[in-house]
């Protein structure tokens, strides 16, 4: 009884498929217009403005300044995921190793950490590193320099507060990751005579890398898009795409060039979701529950 009733529904509108389109159609409609549209707009001006054509796109090869801001973000990206992946490695490996409670301790610091806003994180960072800041006070104090080190207002700065931000990025997939490896492979390494560093070298660093692969293309697609950091830390010297997309639209208001590098930012994000999904299940990474 119970069964034939839950189906019914299903019955229902497999036999009145106009049924199931009336009410998919709403949601449907929603994502178009807020999502889809907007997409198509941003693709339509970059071969439209100023004039129909490639001229946009040729700027990447043409224009040193679109080349040189390419290439800066590119390598800001490269250098952030190198260091959040290895950064994010040791602390998703103490914490698998960890006692329980303190394991807990510190996936709950994690957590908290999403949810303090990137401009307070960066102007945090801007008061610990400036010449005034804390750290070239103690360095100063301590007699180890005799002049403020130059930590903001230049890469350094930028490609400390993008690591500090991502670091949990990378730790979520590496710690699951290193959940699922069987620890008796690690033991029948050990009792056939096996170092520590040797088990974890030959066996145990192998069996991470699909970890170590989703970690650096979700911190790499998430380092793509800053915009605050490098605005903050980079004071106008370090200066990334969705800055000077910013610069484009509100400043020198050439919506082509801006909507040729959104268009370039958002089919690069779409390749690396792609190669991402191929390491991970994306439902995982972002909330979704497991099949």
């Amino acid at each position: 009884m119970g069964t034939s009733m839950a189906t019914a529904p299903a019955s229902v509108l497999q036999q009145r498929p106009s049924a199931y389109w009336l009410l998919v159609a709403p949601s449907f409609l929603l994502v178009l217009v807020l999502y889809a549209l907007p997409v198509l707009n941003i693709l339509w001006l970059s071969f439209t403005d100023p004039q129909p054509g490639l001229g946009n796109y040729r700027k990447i090869i043409e224009s040193d300044t679109v080349a040189r801001l390419i290439w800066t973000t590119l390598r800001i990206c490269l250098l952030t995921t190198l260091f959040s992946v290895a950064l994010g490695y040791v602390v998703a490996y103490g914490m698998l190793h960890a006692r329980a409670n303190i394991r807990q301790r510190m996936m709950s610091i994690l957590l908290v950490s999403f949810w303090i806003s990137v401009l307070v994180r960066s102007f945090a960072w801007l008061m610990l590193l400036g010449n005034n800041g804390l750290i070239n006070g103690a360095l100063m104090w301590a007699g180890l320099i005799s002049e403020p080190i130059p930590l903001v207002r230049n890469e350094v700065g930028v490609l400390i507060g993008m690591t500090e931000y991502m670091v949990p990025y990378a730790v979520l997939p590496l710690l699951a990751n290193m959940q699922g490896i069987d620890q008796r492979v690690l033991s029948a390494s050990r009792s056939l005579g096996a170092s520590g560093a040797q088990t974890f070298l030959r066996i145990f660093l192998p069996l991470t890398r699909p970890g170590i692969v989703a970690a650096s293309l979700l911190v790499f697609i998430g380092s793509l898009g800053f915009y605050v950091t490098p605005a903050i830390l980079g004071g106008g010297r370090v200066q990334m795409i969705a800055e000077y997309i910013s610069v484009q639209l509100l400043v020198t208001v050439r919506w082509g060039t801006a909507a040729m590098l959104a268009t370039v930012m958002l089919i690069s994000v779409l390749a690396l979701m792609y190669l991402l999904s191929r390491f991970v299940k994306l439902s995982t990474l972002f909330g979704g529950g497991a099949s």
